[in-house]
């Protein structure tokens, strides 16, 4: 079983913080890129964050200051801190990791994690 497991979801007031937890199932060194993504309810599903194998991350314009994408390789886990939380970032969050299997790539999704934020 490849698929990553989310954690770390719940409810929280604007301002406030939560960290999310992907725990990656296998090999980190097969692995090109983990995220995380989020979707609310009639949206489509969004980038939130990356991070790749060399540890560069990118973020969505609407997290940048708030998130941080970090990973810890020894624990086979990715995270997302989100501090300054605001009521728009309400979503299921999903983590999504991308291996490299043979000259392919695969995504794996997790089942996510609901964060919801009250004003």
């Amino acid at each position: 079983q490849m698929q990553p497991v989310e954690s770390g979801g719940g409810l929280v007031q604007a301002g406030g913080s939560l960290r999310l937890s992907c725990a990656v199932p296998g090999s980190m060194f097969s692995i090109n890129a983990m995220g995380w993504y989020r979707q609310a309810p009639g949206n489509q599903r969004e980038l939130v964050a990356t991070i790749t194998s060399g540890g560069t991350t990118t973020y969505a314009d609407s997290v940048k200051g708030r998130f941080t994408i970090s990973r810890d390789n020894a624990k086979n886990t990715v995270y997302l801190q989100m501090n300054s939380l605001k009521p728009e970032d309400t979503a299921a969050y999903y983590c999504n990791v991308k291996r490299k299997v043979l000259s392919a790539q695969i995504d794996y999704w997790g089942q996510g994690t609901q964060v919801t934020v009250s004003s």
